[in-house]
């Protein structure tokens, strides 16, 4: 009798485990398919200059919107996604994020003849980034609420090698589309996998059985999101290692060229290459600091590995100059730039605690997608006044900024 009550109750037991994976897996897919276009449109900017007739400025404002939109409404999402649930507000954003492809494919798409307008275009991808900003937060806490502390820094982890993973297949296939089929292609394309993302989340994401509360200081409360300096240091520094990631990301290729005139099968391999070994190093290091219960002290150490690569490649570009030796440094850059994500995204939903981890997302990502849009808007400005050394080595001091920043005692 005892036997087969054990048994009845293990079957549940497996199941819950096995379907925490299928949520995680709901988690990667929603948040790979808004990074297919948020990091794979930038990719298609010659074509889109081209075919909607874009001056350089106006190119850059284009490509920065969705970031700009994320950044301004990822809080409000947050403390929707607290308020309302993860599902709801992350099929919110994956089904308006459909419409909004499908209605710029249908509106928003050169024709013969017809070109639409900057303003027209540069709303709708503002609107994407407004819409979308839901999907980061939600499938956060979708999956914070299906694993335990002690794997939660590996499964963010695991989330977060969606953005590198979407951003690099919008990146290879996103140009050849446009090439071909034109933009209203690449729209209907980014619509459609939107879509099957939303399928995906309807079906298999479902709450928790039992929603394991990350581990709070005993000074936390449930206002600790907006009076944890700790929190608001970890917010800022996060911030601040982004600048690198999206500096190489965005002018790695055009400083290759510009200085060494590399071919363009370098550049792009360069680009792939940070994406690959970004993704790998945030699996890594989410595996790795559930292990050792370290995350606070492995953001500060990838600050400092990224402030040396960049000083490395400042020196580089001062004597030397090597070309392959910059290769190597940028790459470097990138994946330090990229590595801490998961880790600091799992240490600030710990912080925060179960009723505040969406809020605390949403304030996380609101740091993190504001220097993207800032780092590609100022770089142009500094580099009229500047060398590609000094703003090499001027991101560097940023890093170390956010070594200073980032707290070193757990809470």
């Amino acid at each position: 009798m005892s036997h087969i009550k054990t048994s009845t109750l293990a079957a549940p037991a497996a199941n819950i485990n096995r379907h925490r994976w299928v949520v995680l897996a709901v988690g990667v897919a929603a948040q790979a398919s808004f990074s297919l276009g948020f990091q794979g449109i930038p990719a298609t900017g010659p074509l889109l200059q081209n075919a909607y007739g874009l001056s350089l400025d106006q190119l850059g404002l284009i490509l920065g919107a969705i970031a700009l939109g994320i950044a301004a409404s990822e809080v409000i999402w947050g403390l929707l996604t607290d308020k309302l649930g993860d599902r709801f507000v992350l099929l919110t954003g994956l089904l308006s994020t459909s419409l909004i492809f499908a209605l710029l494919a249908a509106f928003g798409t050169p024709r013969a003849g017809s070109i639409p307008g900057v303003l027209l275009l540069g709303s709708g991808l503002l609107a994407l980034g407004i819409l979308g900003g839901s999907i980061n937060g939600s499938s956060g806490k979708a999956v914070m609420s299906w694993f335990q502390d002690g794997e939660r820094g590996f499964a963010m982890s695991i989330r977060q090698t969606a953005v590198p993973v979407g951003g690099g297949i919008g990146a290879a296939i996103l140009p050849w589309i446009a090439l071909h089929f034109g933009f209203i292609s690449v729209f209907s394309t980014l619509a459609a996998t939107s879509l099957l993302a939303a399928m995906a989340a309807w079906t298999w994401l479902t709450p928790a059985p039992v929603q394991p509360a990350p581990r709070v200081s005993p000074t936390d409360s449930s206002k600790s999101t907006l009076n944890d300096p700790h929190m608001w240091r970890l917010f800022v520094a996060s911030g601040l290692l982004t600048v690198p990631q999206f500096a190489v990301l965005t002018f790695s290729a055009i400083y290759l060229i510009n200085e060494f005139h590399l071919g363009i099968a370098v550049t792009s391999a360069v680009i792939f290459a940070v994406q690959l070994l970004g993704a790998v190093a945030r699996v890594w290091s989410g595996r790795w600091t559930d292990k050792h219960n370290n995350r606070r002290a492995f953001v500060r150490g990838i600050a400092l590995l990224a402030a040396g690569s960049l000083v490395l490649l400042q020196l580089n570009i001062l004597t030397f100059n090597a070309p392959v030796l910059s290769v190597l440094l940028l790459v470097a850059a990138g994946v330090f730039g990229s590595a801490w994500h998961g880790v600091a995204y799992t240490e600030i939903a710990v912080m925060a605690g179960a009723a505040r981890v969406g809020t605390a997302l949403g304030i996380e990502n609101t740091a993190v997608f504001a220097a993207a849009f800032a780092t590609p808007a100022l770089i142009p400005l500094l580099l009229r006044s500047f060398s590609w050394a000094e703003v090499w080595g001027g991101i560097a001091l940023l890093c170390l900024f956010a070594f200073v920043l980032s707290p070193k005692r757990k809470s």
